[in-house]
């Protein structure tokens, strides 16, 4: 798989719902201190960008996406999804969960290193549907 270098790039729409979620301190056990500083770090990198303009291969709020945890051989698949509707049974996560917030705005057959709850881990993007 290509390396591709680590570059954020999120949707306008996507940018402003975080950033309202931010601003309103949404925070639950998922979501904690640490994870809404590396967020905020993460937006202020961020290139923006309007529908139009917006690669098909990033995630973004509804894609579904496939991903790999490096040195394991799970396959996760899910919709990365606001948090009124996230559904662990659906297979529909919460943009504001660690892993939805470590995914968003990366491409497919990028590498993801974040802090989740079980500790850092790092992530293959294996597939974004949109």
């Amino acid at each position: 798989m290509q390396k591709i270098k680590n570059k954020l790039i999120l949707l306008k729409e996507d940018f402003k719902l975080l950033s309202a979620y931010l601003k309103a301190r949404w925070i639950n056990s998922s979501f904690e201190r640490n994870n809404i500083e590396a967020l905020q770090a993460e937006l202020k990198k961020a290139d923006i960008v309007e529908a139009e303009d917006f690669p098909m291969d990033v995630v973004r709020l509804n894609s579904q996406v496939k991903i790999k945890t490096n040195g394991k051989d799970d396959i996760m698949e899910f919709s990365i999804v606001t948090p009124e509707k996230a559904n662990y049974k659906e297979k529909k996560i919460s943009i504001m969960a660690p892993i939805g917030t470590a995914l968003i705005g990366f491409r497919q057959g990028q590498v993801v290193n974040w802090e989740v709850p079980g500790g850092k881990k790092t992530f293959t993007i294996l597939e974004v549907t949109n």
